[in-house]
């Protein structure tokens, strides 16, 4: 397996800083840039030089992924974890972090030799299980390399009581610019209101989130939405809690969307029949709690739901980034914010201030570095870009709309910064004509295809009726789906 030129560099960097004296360097990428692939290559490297090396991770699909791409490159390992049979010959182990724990701290059996460990998710190292392991193996001489897109946490903790330098890869800017990321693009609408919930350890109170976002309101919001903007489209759904994962997946399938629910205690292997039947297509949306958020690897997605408020930056990025990776076919990626995430915590592009030090949580060193307003999206293109009067991608005239602020209409999400061009005489034709062939399509009664044109236009077709069937849009079919998901929710509130 190659490397890419900017994986290459990310060794070479980490080896000069071990060359320069530091023996805890936590190597920096965003979600999707491979990370796996790089600690493979690592461990590879460390194999053949005779010595031993350990990668260290907190789940088990992030295991699986690991022993995988060493298959891939050849390497003879063995792996640590419950249910999975174990050996210690190989030089190179993979192990489950709870596994470890409690068989080698707990259970007070010897731990695998290591030179090398290399941490994945270094951001959770700081979490007492973790921390223990990370502990013997420096005591012991080891060289401990934390891997992290995200190197920060939500209660300020610096991971500098552990790692002792920051190797920065590209930035997700930079991998979409070069093709190896895909865009996000933006839509944000009603947040719930949060007033009043507590703040524990960096973010909400999750108890006192999930009673107030679980509510009739807020989750046909996420479905209506969903389906007027993102239908066709793998998507994961981020939640509060079981409940309001569960909630949310239960009013997906009630308008006939395959939605499926997972969360931590969902059965291993029906939680991989799951992901396989959203990696296949099978199920268009699922919904979860707190299993998505690390270490999943399903390319196809390309539309992110956050129903989950959050005052994490590392929680924000790592949600979005689930839907980055290039897929054939994908060209972007939907953020769907219900959740006011966007407004609180910027731009996942952005560049952000990462530090080891627990002084400042990175979300207060961008706001107090912030000097330039909020970008905008060009309306014709999508290119995001600080406020101009013509977008520097295409040229396009934004005219007023970059200094004006995004406003909500009935809970329906807007994209931001793209400004809704208004309808020409031709566009309503054609819609009009689309709505025709649905009527057709599906039987509708005479006068459904009138009353839903003056549903979009807030007039009667006028002049149109002679106007000919012509083959629905996507964008035409999302709107009609969106349409019957509210009536069909007004009707179950009125019953």
């Amino acid at each position: 397996m190659e490397l890419r030129d900017y994986q290459t560099k990310s060794v070479d960097d980490c080896r000069s800083s071990l060359a320069q004296g530091n023996r805890r360097p936590v190597l920096v990428l965003p979600t999707g840039a491979g990370k796996t692939v790089i600690a493979a290559h690592m461990i590879k490297a460390t194999d053949a030089k005779g010595n031993k090396a350990l990668f260290l991770a907190p789940r088990r699909e992030l295991v699986y992924q690991t022993s995988e791409k060493l298959t891939a490159f050849g390497v003879e390992h063995g792996v640590m974890m419950a249910g999975e049979p174990s050996t210690m010959f190989p030089d190179v182990q993979v192990g489950c972090i709870p596994t470890l724990h409690r068989r080698c701290i707990q259970g007070d059996k010897p731990l695998p030799r290591a030179d090398l460990v290399l941490v994945d998710e270094a951001h959770l190292s700081v979490a007492k299980t973790t921390r223990t392991l990370i502990d013997r193996y420096i005591d012991e001489g080891a060289v401990v390399v934390g891997l992290t897109a995200t190197p920060c946490r939500s209660d300020g903790a610096g991971l500098g009581q552990i790692y002792d330098c920051l190797v920065e890869g590209p930035t997700i800017a930079e991998l979409i610019d070069q093709g190896y990321l895909v865009r996000p693009r933006y839509f944000s609408g009603k947040a719930p209101d949060l007033k009043g919930v507590r703040v524990q350890a960096g973010d909400y109170n999750q108890r006192q989130l999930g009673e107030r976002t679980n509510t009739v309101e807020l989750v046909g919001d996420v479905v209506e939405n969903w389906a007027r903007l993102a239908q066709g489209r793998p998507t994961i759904v981020f939640s509060v809690n079981v409940a309001h994962s569960m909630a949310l997946a239960e009013n997906f399938q009630a308008v006939g969307i395959r939605a499926e629910h997972v969360d931590g205690r969902t059965d291993n292997h029906e939680r991989a029949e799951i992901l396989q039947r959203l990696q296949s297509g099978e199920t268009e949306v699922l919904c979860n709690c707190q299993v998505a958020t690390y270490g999943l690897d399903i390319p196809p997605v390309s539309c992110i739901v956050l129903a989950r408020p959050t005052k994490s930056i590392a929680a924000y990025c790592q949600m979005i980034g689930r839907g980055l990776r290039t897929h054939p076919g994908k060209s972007d990626c939907l953020v769907l914010d219900h959740a006011g995430s966007v407004a609180n915590l910027g731009f996942v592009d952005q560049p952000m201030p990462w530090s080891l030090d627990g002084k400042e949580k990175v979300q207060d060193r961008i706001s107090s570095k912030r000097t330039d307003p909020e970008p905008i999206t060009c309306g014709d293109c999508g290119h995001t870009f600080q406020p101009e009067r013509t977008c520097p991608n295409c040229g396009a005239d934004q005219g007023q709309r970059y200094s004006k602020a995004i406003e909500a209409h009935e809970a329906q999400l807007q994209e931001i910064g793209k400004g809704e061009k208004p309808a020409t005489m031709e566009d309503k034709r054609e819609f009009f004509g689309e709505l025709k062939a649905i009527a057709d399509q599906y039987g509708y009664a005479h006068g459904w295809t009138a009353h839903k044109y003056r549903e979009r236009f807030g007039v009667w077709p006028n002049g149109l009726k002679d106007e000919p069937p012509r083959p629905p849009s996507v964008a035409t079919r999302a709107w009609v789906r969106s349409q019957n998901i509210r009536y069909a929710k007004s009707r179950r509130a009125a019953a």
